[in-house]
């Protein structure tokens, strides 16, 4: 039995004390226009908390996954969007285990310093969505550069990021080719590419995450920046994925913690009938409910990062994590706004925005649906469904 992950509440205490700086009515403004929170990413960059793990001989700290799950949840916990910065923590992870010496020494301590931003993750295509396998855009070989074109869609952070990790078709499909194949991962300096060949376009959501679409027409990019093998992209990506789904999860339940002390605190003083709402079972059961599938979720949160940290293949449990907390963090969203009644409606009480914001890992960065279809083929022996 491998060692319990750490808790970290020196690390809690600190992210909390940063968060009191950014309150509700900062978030609120911010959500009105659109607008991506420049001063609290600057902020979390200065306190080194986005660079967590990336290596000390690089700059960073160093620290395991579970550090940076304790940084994330704390966020959310805190009322805060994690959202705006949360990708640097698990793309930087392609270029740290699959990148070279030379491309390590050149990004990771400016990463590390806040002087590049790793934010974007080009890899979702309109036309193929989660199957990765039929995405489009093609990088073509033509001497020391890739010729890149083709387009992405729900780059989130593209304007607000100084590189990009594409994923883009090196080698055409055959038949009898596994679909997977033939993939790269190419590490693009968007500094350099826009008006050169790179088109960012936002897109307005029913949330404030800064997302985009990305169009590549001729864009000539160094072929010293191909990160790791041509044609093995695919597992690369892989490799990051186990970590992205459970700092997601972390962040979901983070979520749930704001919403379950929301409604716990207001169900307390609310008074109507002459008593607290709260004294009610009707307004006690749902917060309570709400209170215990957090805590399993967070109980699987944190057997996926024992098995991460051990080396293990957490693939079941990260899903598990991320579809669990994303569902109990929704569930005390709900249960949020009604404790609250037409008050949960109000933007000044931070709810609705927050409501809309955790609706989202329902869906991103993986479906609840995939989810389970990963489960029933790969845990419990199903037929593959699609």
């Amino acid at each position: 039995m491998t060692a319990e992950p750490e808790t970290y509440p020196e690390i809690r205490e600190a992210v909390a004390k940063l968060c009191a700086r950014f309150s509700g009515s900062y978030w609120r403004a911010l959500d009105r226009d659109m607008a991506y929170p420049q001063a609290f990413v600057d902020a979390l960059t200065e306190a080194g908390w986005l660079s967590v793990l990336i290596p000390e001989a690089y700059g960073g700290s160093g620290l395991p996954l579970s550090a940076a799950a304790a940084v994330l949840q704390e966020m959310q916990r805190a009322g805060c969007n994690g959202g705006a910065c949360h990708a640097q923590m698990y793309t930087m992870g392609t270029l740290l285990r699959h990148g070279s010496d030379a491309q390590k020494q050149a990004y990771l301590p400016e990463i590390a310093a806040g002087r590049l931003r790793l934010q974007a993750f080009g890899v979702t295509e309109p036309s193929s969505g989660t199957d990765t396998g039929a995405l489009k855009t093609t990088a073509r070989r033509e001497g020391d550069h890739y010729v890149i074109n083709g387009q992405k869609i729900w780059t989130s952070r593209a304007e607000h990021s100084d590189l990009m990790l594409l994923l883009a078709r090196t080698t055409p499909l055959r038949e009898g080719m596994k679909k997977t194949d033939g993939l790269s991962v190419i590490l693009v300096d968007m500094r350099d590419a826009r008006g050169n060949g790179l088109t960012i376009r936002p897109i307005r959501t029913m949330m404030n995450h800064a997302t985009t679409e990305v169009f590549f027409d001729n864009l000539r990019v160094p072929a010293a920046n191909l990160i790791g093998d041509e044609g093995k992209g695919f597992r690369y990506i892989l490799s990051g994925m186990n970590a992205e789904r459970i700092l997601i999860a972390a962040e979901c339940v983070g979520d749930a913690k704001w919403f379950i002390d929301k409604a716990t605190s207001y169900a307390k003083d609310r008074i109507v009938f002459g008593r607290p709402i709260g004294q009610n079972q009707g307004v006690q059961f749902p917060i309570a409910k709400a209170y215990a599938n957090m805590r399993a979720a967070e109980l699987m949160v944190r057997e996926a990062l024992r098995l991460y940290e051990s080396g293990a293949n957490p693939g079941a449990e990260a899903n598990m994590a991320k579809m669990l907390a994303a569902d109990a963090s929704f569930e005390a969203a709900n249960a949020c706004i009604q404790t609250h009644g037409g008050f949960g409606f109000a933007e000044e009480y931070d709810i609705e925005r927050k409501f809309r914001e955790t609706r989202l890992y329902q869906v991103a960065p993986i479906s609840t649906n995939l989810i389970l279809s990963y489960l029933a083929e790969h845990v419990l022996g199903l037929p593959r469904s699609y």
